[in-house]
């Protein structure tokens, strides 16, 4: 079984040659959920702000999972996500409904659905044909005996969270594609047919190369520094490239039926 440390290294081999897409993608969802915040205090702020996220974290999500599935990624995909705006915008409102109907138990439920829910875009997207509701009940089944797993990889990123801080901020854009990335993976790995038994190593964008400098662009030699232990297992039955493009672009060209 994969554990954090997999998902991470996946996460930055499929990365390498994209950073600079996602960190761009990161950037603009950043400033436009960032600017609906910033106006809540205005009603029609907060109104934009609860549209606009929903087909956004589509968007995101249709962003790695064709780096995951080794597919082409450009910018403007972030914005697919409104081509199915009414299930992406039905889907926030259930998730966050759900999500703080058990949080009025006590905080901890709350968490625990979020995990719940979280695979529940993945499904939408690779699903078209569900509704809203019927891809968050899936990614509740999904994620039984899985949740304690997902955390464990959102807890590995805290190495990278320190270094933000350290950066005001700015390596976030990097960190969360990265995070997000890794999540995309995670997904990947739950589906029977394509989960693997181990992985392969990859190049940390952030480290620096054997000349002492830092390749950004993801073709660093160098492992994830807050991985201890060796990855040097190679991917058994894993699908090629274009076995999962080709998964990739039928479920999206579905999609935007």
């Amino acid at each position: 079984m994969l554990v954090a440390k997999d998902f991470r290294q996946r996460a930055w081999n499929n990365l390498s040659g994209k950073w600079g897409t996602m960190a761009l993608a990161t950037l603009i969802m950043s400033l436009i959920t960032g600017t609906g915040a910033a106006l809540a205090f205005i009603f029609i702020g907060g109104i934009v702000t609860l549209i606009i996220t929903g087909p956004l974290t589509a968007g995101m999500c249709i962003l790695t999972l064709h780096i995951v599935r080794a597919s082409n990624v450009k910018i403007e995909m972030l914005f697919d996500g409104f081509k199915i705006f009414g299930k992406a915008f039905l889907l926030y409102i259930l998730n966050g409904i759900f999500t703080f109907l058990w949080s009025l138990l006590f905080i901890i439920p709350g968490i625990i659905k979020t995990y719940s829910y979280s695979m529940s875009y993945y499904i939408l997207l690779d699903n078209p044909e569900l509704s809203s509701n019927e891809a968050r009940l899936r990614s509740i089944e999904m994620m039984k005996g899985n949740k304690w797993r997902l955390f464990c990889l959102h807890f590995s990123f805290i190495g990278w969270g320190l270094l933000t801080l350290l950066t005001f901020g700015i390596l976030i854009f990097w960190v969360q594609p990265y995070m997000q990335t890794a999540q995309a993976e995670f997904y990947q790995s739950l589906l029977p047919e394509t989960e693997p038994d181990s992985t392969t190593v990859n190049a940390d964008p952030f480290a620096p190369d054997s000349n002492g400098g830092s390749d950004i662009g993801g073709n660093s030699s160098n492992r994830d520094p807050f991985d201890s232990a060796d990855n040097s297992n190679t991917a058994d039955g894993e699908p090629n490239s274009s076995e999962q493009k080709s998964r990739t672009d039928s479920a999206v060209e579905r999609l935007l039926q």
